[in-house]
């Protein structure tokens, strides 16, 4: 696999304009650094590779809805007829990362369309909120931020939220987790008041946030509800649903192998 392309904010480029960033924020999969609220019941090393597989259905999930990563858009020249309907916004797969260095980490994690781009802050707040910046100043028309703790949101989830930045109005776009926080965050401008007086990692997320958007007078649109697995319970919650008959074979099929494993072991 070729290295990833590592995007610059400070050198913009054309391959970007034009384009709509589905980003996932994401720390390096390695051993005692990732999941680490899920040991026990798993050992650090199935907790990372867990990770993997989140961040692989997710970015297969984005990958999905983006064609063919970061080109120009319109890029085979063709031009829309007079009464013709404009296409879908074209997308562009982002992986923010840390820690810089590790980057080989991603070989065969994430699919070859995905674009690098390094986080930077120390909050979490400003880690998001630098993300934004950074994605706009490399070029791109609007913006989402997407966590990797969600294997279970479809990519019908993230195509709407494209949909809904694909305008002219100011707005944001939320999708909800059902613990008080967001899976998804997107906006069409960089508005860094969104990030701030929020109690991170608390059940007041959204609700602070979409108050933030309030105060600047920002629309606010809302996505189906996800959820994020990050302790015991929500691990078995998702063992539930992925390793029973009533859940799409399509959803995060890496994640259900590997949890498939655990269960057949009676890990869980």
């Amino acid at each position: 696999m070729k290295p990833f392309r590592v995007l610059d904010p400070n050198l913009p480029s054309l391959m970007a304009r034009g384009l709509w960033a589905l980003a996932v924020m994401t720390k390096a999969p390695q051993a005692g650094r990732v999941k680490t609220r899920l040991v026990p019941p798993l050992t650090p090393e199935e907790a990372a590779e867990l990770n993997k597989c989140f961040l692989r259905d997710t970015a297969a999930a984005i990958s999905s809805v983006c064609s063919g990563g970061l080109r120009p858009p319109n890029a085979d020249n063709t031009q829309l007829l007079p009464g013709a309907q404009k296409a879908s916004p074209q997308c562009g797969s982002v992986a923010v990362y840390t820690p810089v260095g590790a980057e080989l980490v991603y070989t065969n994690v994430l699919p070859a369309d995905f674009s690098l781009l390094p986080q930077r802050g120390d909050e979490f707040g400003e880690r998001l909120y630098f993300a934004v910046e950074d994605l706009f100043k490399c070029g791109f028309d609007s913006a989402c931020l997407i966590d990797s703790d969600s294997p279970t949101v479809p990519a019908e989830n993230f195509e709407q939220a494209v949909e809904l930045l694909s305008t002219s109005e100011d707005r944001v776009v939320l999708g909800p987790s059902d613990d008080g926080g967001y899976y998804l965050i997107g906006m069409n401008k960089p508005h860094r008041h969104l990030f701030e007086q929020i109690d991170w990692s608390t059940e007041r997320v959204l609700n602070q946030t979409m108050q933030r958007a309030t105060e600047i007078g920002i629309e606010v649109k809302l996505l189906p509800t996800g959820y994020d697995v990050d302790d015991d319970a929500s691990l078995r919650r998702l063992c539930n649903e992925l390793l029973t008959d009533t859940t799409s074979a399509d959803i995060a099929p890496h994640t259900r192998e590997f949890l498939a494993s655990f269960v057949g072991r009676k890990k869980l």
